[in-house]
């Protein structure tokens, strides 16, 4: 079947990814049809606000005033003036990065791996020999291995080296992006784009409501071609070209296929073709995310305060007020413990209730008056929260990064793409793919 003009392009989600090619498809006038499975459009970039004066993101806690320029929200985000993070090691918490090299055997170690370097192959082996390469044994073995595991659920040696290629900032240009904040006064992006170079003119902002905001903007002239409800059990393809896909049993001839579907549901999506079906092994980590309200402000060392020691739960916590004071009532203060797991394990079925109580015993250590503190929790649990790089599969993935292998058949966004890509990263890296969908196809256009 010949792709033509009249024929739309699908979209599958309603998520940033989704958004951000309808929006592009619709500026060029492309005829589109994004089929979202659930009621509402925003999918991981969520806000939630309860009647006490919270406010909760389901994902991303804030956005860069690039992004919001772009998207054309700038007029209505507020800056976030400081943003920092903290590792909690033996009791002591060290500032991340500086401080943590600040502690002679962490130090010790890095200047080691520079004076007798790995070989590349062996550094590349897996992700635990890349850590050690690059921060030293001590430093990688205490902290950053830990907390690697803890956030993926896979032992460091079964992972690919490449989960590191996401840490692109020198030291050098960590410390200057670092500088550049305190002298502006604004929270300096560092490490939160890999699609352009981040420098002292790109900061932290909050959307007026939160990250939703994003979404709601993209979607503004665009309701004609959403379809709310209506998840795709099928994509048809025929001589290794995408034709139609299949929702609520109709079929829908299409041009091509724009599918933010996470790898693994892709791959039982495609009917007419197993090109895609290696990807079905592409995992994902489940994550719960324990918010938890106390009264005053100001509980954590840092904002993110990471915790590699195996005796806890969670692995990262994030008292977001301290960034974006706005987030909680005056007086009150709202910490989000991250926790890994699986779908059929203790932590992701347990009572919110009691999920809370184990936070608030766990976090007794770092804040010995919590208990008092403590008003209760809000818990929010996603069974797909970031993509595990295991060495079993990384040929696929590689290959995933070139092509879907299907002509008219792309993946876009996080889940999609199977990368770390954050909001910034998944906005220009799904229209420089949507782009590439046109040039490609010109009749399209």
């Amino acid at each position: 079947m010949n792709i033509t003009a009249t024929k739309p392009v699908a979209i599958i989600g309603g998520g940033p990814a989704g958004l951000t090619a309808a929006a592009f498809l619709r500026r060029h006038r492309v005829p589109f049809i994004l089929y979202e499975a659930g009621s509402k459009m925003a999918g991981l970039a969520a806000s939630f606000h309860d009647t006490d004066g919270f406010s909760y993101d389901f994902g991303a806690h804030f956005i860069n005033n690039r992004l919001a320029a772009a998207v054309g929200i700038g007029s209505r985000c507020r800056d976030v003036l400081y943003y920092g993070e903290s590792v909690l090691v033996r009791g002591k918490t060290y500032g991340y990065p500086f401080g943590l090299l600040r502690e002679p055997r962490y130090l010790l170690g890095g200047i080691a791996s520079r004076i007798m370097p790995q070989s590349r192959e062996r550094a590349n082996h897996s992700a635990g020999a890349w850590f050690r390469a690059s921060y030293g044994r001590t430093l990688a073995d205490e902290v950053a291995i830990p907390l690697l595991e803890a956030w993926s659920g896979a032992a460091a040696e079964d992972l690919a080296a490449s989960v590191g290629n996401k840490l692109q900032n020198t030291i050098a240009k960590t410390l200057f992006l670092k500088a550049a904040s305190s002298f502006t006064g604004r929270a300096v992006g560092c490490g939160y784009s890999h699609t352009f170079p981040e420098n002292p003119h790109v900061w932290h902002v909050y959307p007026e409501g939160g990250i939703g905001l994003l979404c709601q903007k993209l979607a503004e002239g665009i309701e004609d071609s959403i379809r709310l409800e209506s998840p795709v059990d099928g994509i048809l393809v025929e001589n290794n070209r995408a034709v139609a896909v299949r929702s609520h049993g109709k079929e829908q001839a299409v041009s091509a296929v724009l599918s933010t579907a996470p790898c693994h549901i892709l791959a039982r999506m495609v009917q007419g073709t197993d090109a895609v079906k290696p990807f079905a092994q592409l995992r994902y980590r489940p994550m719960v995310f324990v918010n938890l309200r106390l009264e005053g402000r100001g509980l954590l060392k840092d904002t993110v305060v990471w915790t590699p020691e195996q005796h806890f739960t969670f692995f990262r916590l994030t008292e977001t007020p301290l960034s974006m004071p706005w987030l909680a009532p005056e007086g009150k203060t709202l910490i989000t413990a991250d926790i890994g797991c699986e779908k059929s394990d203790e932590i992701w079925n347990m009572d919110d209730d009691e999920l809370g109580d184990r936070c608030i015993q766990e976090m007794s250590e770092i804040i010995p008056d919590v208990r008092r503190r403590y008003l209760g929790c809000r818990v929010l649990r996603t069974p797909i929260a970031y993509p595990v790089y295991l060495n079993a599969y990384e040929t696929v993935r590689l290959q995933l990064e070139r092509s879907t292998g299907i002509a008219g058949l792309y993946s876009i966004g996080r889940n999609g793409e199977f990368s770390h890509a954050l909001m910034e990263d998944v906005y220009w890296r799904t229209q420089n793919k949507v782009r590439t969908l046109m040039m490609q196809h010109p009749e399209l256009c």
